[in-house]
């Protein structure tokens, strides 16, 4: 495992932020603690002619997604999302391979290599495909052996490494015991801080050695056992809910991924709506543009504070303001930092004269409500789904887990119903659980469809059936159109390796493109592809050029497989026995 240079002295860092830095002229020059800390230290007059971008994982998520969707740097500039995203994977790369290199002692080659990329299991297809483009032009892998790229769902990538979980590897927060010889009377934060000392002392190894063996946690799950995984990351909350097949320990997908864009991130953003409350939505608009790296420095420093934000808490939280944001703020507005506070009526952050914003444990407690509550309100609403009954344990993962606030509202909320687990290494949970799928895919039998899947067709009219607006007449036949023929219904069980089978005809025989329009909807049932909620959402392209036959009708048979994280389509010319050349492209829309 690596170790990234920076971030907080003395802290031994296993993840790095998602920041990255472009020269001037747009080419890479850093990555992570390395790119924030570049950044930081260059000259005000230099650094807005760099371009540094952070946080830009959820512009997948959030936008309505093209291959030349931009995302925008600090100093304003738009950037190609697929640009940015190919340099931090061709970083991770590089850093992959030298660490495989060291570590063999020769000269690691990348065919050698599975590569598993983690997404929330909420992304839409196009953001699953945009990351499988980006893979592609990072020449991480190539088009011509696309197997050797994974893409694996975070919370699923968490559920496989939580069933492996040794009782020394986590904290037990539903009966308010630590599961690692921690007293039962400490609060959640200290059993949790003493659980991260306990595991950074016991690591000597700079490698991950997957534990194949099964999890004294194991033990207590029994045939049939449901269980809930919940990943809350920087960007997004996911959900998934899982069934325990013994005794090879296969997993079964119950009910459709769910979750929203409830991350960590949220409580920085109503910190900027705090600021803007205090000091004004054009300063901040401007000092944002003006004093980029003051920008990042303000929100590090916040970073670092809202970690010590917790229930019980009793003390303020001292932010430093960078020099720059007091000097630039009186130039702006030609009064104090101290005489915006006293004017804001915002009584509860209050100036310290050594440069501080003090916020009282409550205003801080405040920044997280929102989000909170969204996470809350989504966990409600998923335990209230029959598919949702009977729950063992709730496995609380990812980044955003270790807060103590969001432990507090989990624990408040489900009141004893399910046990709630914490892993040790909260933020590498998804991580483990990401090396355990790349090893065995085939771990997950069962999914469940996010989406209701089809295409648009022609059946033969039925009075009384179909609407009257619906009929055209071809031919001295009727037929009704705009019909959607169901793949795949929203929240339907899909086996691993499951076929969906259709057939299409080229309308000329001299045909060498057949280009079928796929729609897809949130709905279960689905008549028409005209109704609301029905969008048009990818193409299925058949090449069959190459495959002329002399037989009077071309049949193509097309199978579209489902139980995958990815959507993927093969098919045949039926008369010849030749493949042709199919995929679905969900990124052109």
């Amino acid at each position: 495992m690596i170790r990234w240079e920076g971030g907080d002295p003395g802290v031994s860092n296993q993840k790095t932020p998602t920041t990255i830095l472009l020269t001037p002229d747009r080419k890479f020059h850093s990555f992570g603690y390395a790119a924030r800390d570049f950044y930081h230290d260059l000259d005000p007059s230099e650094s807005k002619h760099w371009l540094y971008l952070e946080k830009f994982k959820m512009k997948l998520h959030t936008t309505n997604l093209s291959i030349d969707t931009e995302i925008h740097a600090a100093n304003g500039k738009r950037v190609k999302a697929l640009d940015i995203f190919a340099y931090a994977l061709a970083f991770f790369k590089e850093q992959a391979l030298k660490e495989l290199s060291d570590q063999t002692g020769s000269e690691f080659d990348n065919s050698n290599v599975r590569w598993v990329i983690t997404v929330p299991a909420i992304w839409k297809m196009p953001a699953k495909q945009f990351m499988r483009e980006a893979a592609y032009k990072s020449a991480l892998v190539s088009r011509e052996n696309p197997e050797q790229l994974i893409i694996a769902l975070e919370p699923e990538a968490a559920s496989i490494y939580c069933r492996k979980l040794r009782l020394h590897q986590m904290v037990d927060l539903g009966t308010q015991t630590t599961q690692n010889g921690f007293s039962p009377n400490e609060n959640v934060g200290s059993g949790m801080t003493q659980a991260k000392e306990h595991v950074r002392r016991n690591r000597q190894s700079r490698t991950f050695l997957v534990e194949n063996v099964i999890g004294e946690l194991w033990s207590e799950l029994e045939e049939g056992d449901r269980y809930v995984v919940m990943d809350c990351g920087g960007g997004t909350v996911d959900l998934t809910v899982h069934q325990i097949r013994l005794p090879e320990g296969h997993l079964k997908e119950l009910y459709k991924a769910s979750g929203g864009p409830y991350g960590s991130i949220g409580v920085d953003y109503e910190f900027e709506k705090l600021l803007c409350k205090i000091f004004g939505q054009d300063f901040i608009d401007q000092f944002k543009i003006k004093r980029p790296a003051a920008w990042v420095d303000l929100m590090i420093a916040f970073e670092s504070r809202k970690r010590a934000a917790a229930p019980d808490r009793t003390n303020p939280l001292n932010i430093n303001l960078p020099f720059s944001f007091i000097d630039y703020y009186k130039k702006f507005r030609g009064h104090s930092v101290d005489h915006a506070l006293r004017k804001s009526n915002v009584d509860f952050v209050k100036w310290s004269s050594q440069g501080m914003l003090r916020m009282t444990p409550d205003a801080m407690n405040n920044l997280f409500k929102p989000t909170i509550d969204h996470i809350i309100q989504h966990l409600t609403e998923l335990f209230e789904k029959p598919e949702v009954s009977d729950i063992k344990f709730l496995f609380l993962v990812g980044g955003f887990a270790e807060s103590a606030l969001l432990q507090q509202a989990v624990q408040n909320m489900l009141r004893g119903r399910s046990r709630i687990i914490i892993p040790h290494d909260v933020g590498l949970t998804i991580l483990k659980g990401a090396v355990l799928f790349g090893l065995d895919p085939s771990v997950i039998k069962v999914r469940r469809s996010p989406l209701t899947y089809g295409v648009g067709v022609l059946n033969r009219f039925v009075e009384g059936k179909h609407p009257p607006e619906k009929l055209l007449i071809k031919d001295g036949t009727r037929w009704c159109t705009d019909v959607f023929d169901t793949f795949i219904a929203a929240d339907q069980s899909v086996a691993l390796g499951e076929m969906v089978k259709r057939s299409y005809t080229p309308a000329k025989p001299s045909q060498q493109i057949i280009v079928i329009h796929v729609y897809c909807s949130e709905k279960e049932s689905v008549g028409f592809i005209s109704e609301p909620g029905v969008r048009k959402c990818g193409t299925l392209r058949l090449d069959v050029s190459g495959t002329e036959s002399s037989a009077p009708r071309r049949e193509i048979q097309t199978l579209m497989q489902f139980g995958d994280t990815e959507i993927r389509a093969m098919a045949v010319d039926v008369s010849t026995g030749r493949t042709v050349k199919a995929s679905i492209d969900f990124l052109s829309h």
